[in-house]
C-alpha cells in the first residue's frame, strides 16, 4: 500500500485531466487504489433505480475518484500549490511545505 501525499480536508490543485487547474477539497483518500475523491472534481453521472431511500430514482451527479499523481497539494500557509517533504521530529512526522518549508499539519 503506497503513502499518499494528501489527506482528507486538504485543498488541492488538479495537475491534469478535464478539470486541470481547478482547485477543490479532498473528500476521501483511497490508498490502496492511489486514488483520491475530491469535492466537485471528476463529475460523473449515475442511474439509480428507485428504492425506499430514494423513491425518485433518476440520474445523480457525483464525484468519482482520480488518480493520486494528478493532484498536488496547496500548502494552507503560503496559499500556493506545492510538493510535500516528510520529515521525522518530536511530534512523529509531518508533512512539510517545499515553497515555504513551515510545517502543514
Amino acid at each position: 500500500m503506497a503513502k499518499v501525499h494528501v489527506k482528507k480536508d486538504d485543498r488541492v490543485y488538479i495537475l491534469s485531466g478535464e478539470d486541470k487547474g481547478k482547485s477543490g477539497k479532498v473528500l476521501k483518500v483511497l490508498p490502496k487504489e492511489n486514488r483520491v475523491i475530491v469535492d466537485g472534481i471528476n463529475i460523473v453521472k449515475k442511474h439509480t433505480r428507485p428504492t425506499r431511500t430514494n423513491t425518485q430514482g433518476g440520474i445523480i451527479e457525483r464525484p468519482a475518484p482520480i488518480n493520486a499523481s494528478n493532484v498536488m497539494l496547496i500548502c494552507p500557509k503560503c496559499d500556493q500549490p506545492s510538493r510535500v517533504r516528510r520529515e521525522r521530529g518530536e511530534k512523529g512526522v509531518q508533512r512539510i511545505c517545499k515553497r515555504c518549508e513551515r510545517p502543514i499539519d
